[in-house]
């Protein structure tokens, strides 16, 4: 019988990973914090935005979009772009949802020793177009299926929209490329 240690195994780190051996990150849950509060202003900024520009549009083709109980792909569209401009209103709800997916998905990348800014800003926007395209979505289903297909493409607009800022903050608050970096101030 020999005497064998079980040892884990050592696994190859992916191309966008850091090799260092740091394991406190800082910063992480204050870049969640406000990652989540600028989610929740950039939906209704983008919203609003994007709401007027569809507006001017509208009247600039002579087009009316805005009848009500109109079960149009257009009807949609506006409907996905009032609910985002009016995503504020629920930040008590949008917040905590936003700090919760960041945190389960964009969260964890420091921990997992991902430093490059691309699946930062990648996973925000996946997850900005899922939280905002879904509620639109079903909110858009209320009224006929073509709505709801409009809200979604203009919510998850507004939410990868977003979502991209939120990366991008997330990632300037974290540092994690400077965190992760090995710093050898041996002498020997």
């Amino acid at each position: 019988m020999t005497n064998q240690t079980a040892t884990p195994a050592i696994l190859p780190l992916p191309a966008y990973a850091d090799g260092s051996l740091r394991t406190h990150i800082r910063r992480v849950k204050l870049g969640l914090f406000l990652s989540s509060l600028a989610a929740c202003l950039g939906v209704s900024v983008i919203g609003w935005l994007m709401l007027g520009f569809a507006h001017m549009l509208f009247g600039l083709f002579g087009m009316n979009g805005t009848q009500p109980f109109q079960s149009t792909l257009m009807s949609g569209v506006l409907t996905g772009l009032q609910l985002a401009a009016l995503n504020f209103v629920l930040f008590l709800v949008t917040v905590p949802a936003a700090w919760l997916a960041l945190g389960l998905s964009i969260g964890r990348m420091p921990h997992r020793r991902i430093a490059a800014r691309k699946p930062y800003i990648r996973w925000a926007a996946i997850w900005g177009a899922i939280l905002v395209g879904g509620t639109t979505f079903i909110f858009g289903l209320i009224e006929s299926i073509p709505t709801a297909f409009g809200a979604l493409v203009s919510g998850a607009s507004v939410g990868a929209l977003a979502g991209v800022g939120c990366g991008f903050l997330f990632y300037a608050i974290v540092r994690p490329d400077e965190q992760l970096r090995d710093v050898d101030i041996s002498v020997f």
